[in-house]
């Protein structure tokens, strides 16, 4: 039996692997010490003694000892985490492919020739979902996000192509020419309409980051991973700024685990 665990900024991932059997758990992330690593093995009641290696990945987890409980703790940088998380949700092989890791902020990858390639990656995410939301809606609690930004609508904040312009090349009219702009001659809009703005932008930030890393990678897919990308309003965003360029997004269920699947499989694949 082996363990991966990620620790992102807002979530803490963990996967058991046993026999080719997985299974997942999540908890809320915490200061990264020695100490948190009792407190997840005793959260997922796992018996320590069939347990072979742990693989970690994401926040400060290098500081991390190298063992606990005689256990060996593999440590996997977050690029390698991305990559072999990609090879493993979407079962790519050795073909090139952009992946983007969309958690708190967001990240890019490049896979080709057995090599992963850290693109770079951007502060928009899930962080600035919920720290806007904090400011302006009062709330950090996604589903209720989720539900407002579906009800709403974002044009009666934001100006889209179609109302600045005739025309601009291939651009669509219901694309954003300015997000929030509605905002600047009135405070009076419901939260919905700025809950759907909101998740909007971010989802066009990440799509945007997207194809450029795509086109200029040669690639007409971008597979991604992270929970900022299972909200519905965000997805729509990426999805509607990948268009432009004629890229095509893949979301493959359970990539909110990514990243952990990653840390699992580096630990394997590379006999860590």
């Amino acid at each position: 039996m082996i363990i991966g665990i990620d620790f992102g900024t807002s979530n803490t991932d963990i996967v058991i692997s046993d026999n080719g059997d997985k299974e997942f758990f999540s908890m809320p992330s915490e200061q990264i010490n020695d100490e948190i690593l009792d407190k997840i093995l005793h959260y997922i009641d796992v018996d320590t003694t069939n347990l072979e290696k742990i693989a970690v990945t994401g926040g400060k987890s290098s500081d991390l000892s190298n063992s606990i409980k005689n256990i060996p703790i593999i440590k996997v940088n977050e690029v390698d985490a991305i990559g072999y998380g990609a090879l493993e949700l979407y079962d790519l092989k050795n073909k090139p492919f952009v992946a983007v890791s969309a958690g708190t902020g967001t990240a890019c990858i490049f896979h080709d020739d057995n090599k992963f390639n850290h693109l770079g990656g951007i502060s928009i995410g899930g962080g600035t979902l919920l720290g806007l939301s904090n400011y302006i809606l009062n709330t950090t609690e996604v589903s209720e996000l989720e539900e407002l930004s579906q009800k709403g609508n974002r044009q009666n904040l934001d100006l889209l192509i179609g109302e600045a312009v005739n025309e601009i090349g291939s651009l669509y009219p219901e694309i954003s020419a300015s997000n929030f702009l509605k905002g600047r001659s009135s405070k009076d809009h419901n939260p919905s309409d700025i809950a759907a703005s909101l998740s909007n932008m971010i989802g066009e930030v990440i799509g945007t980051i997207a194809y450029l890393n795509a086109i200029v990678c040669g690639q007409k897919e971008v597979y991604f991973m992270g929970r900022t990308s299972q909200i519905e309003t965000i997805k729509k965003g990426i999805e509607d700024r990948l268009k432009l360029a004629n890229i095509n997004g893949i979301f493959e269920e359970n990539r909110e685990y990514g990243n952990v699947l990653g840390a699992l499989r580096a630990l394997q694949q590379k006999q860590l």
